[in-house]
């Protein structure tokens, strides 16, 4: 099973909160929600921009969300990466 499928799988079986699950998910400058919680941020090299990623935790169900600021890539935005 290749590590995509693997976490694929592990999303499948995450339970999202309802205001998680109405987090639009990779589309630049979609809103979160009230009960994330913001954690670290880090710089990652794009092509040629730097872009910033900040870690966010729901404290209603735990899912770990990251948020890709990325002014040159519309779909950029929030993804799941954990629960």
């Amino acid at each position: 099973m290749s590590a995509k499928q693997n976490i694929q799988n592990e999303l499948k079986k995450m339970t999202l909160c309802e205001p998680c699950s109405g987090i639009q998910r990779n589309w630049r400058r979609a809103p979160g929600h009230a009960e994330l919680v913001q954690g670290a941020n880090r710089k990652e090299l794009r092509d040629s921009t730097s872009v910033t990623i900040t870690r966010y935790r729901c404290d209603r169900c735990g899912t770990s969300w990251e948020y890709e600021n990325n002014k040159a890539d519309q779909h950029a935005g929030w993804s799941v990466v954990g629960g």
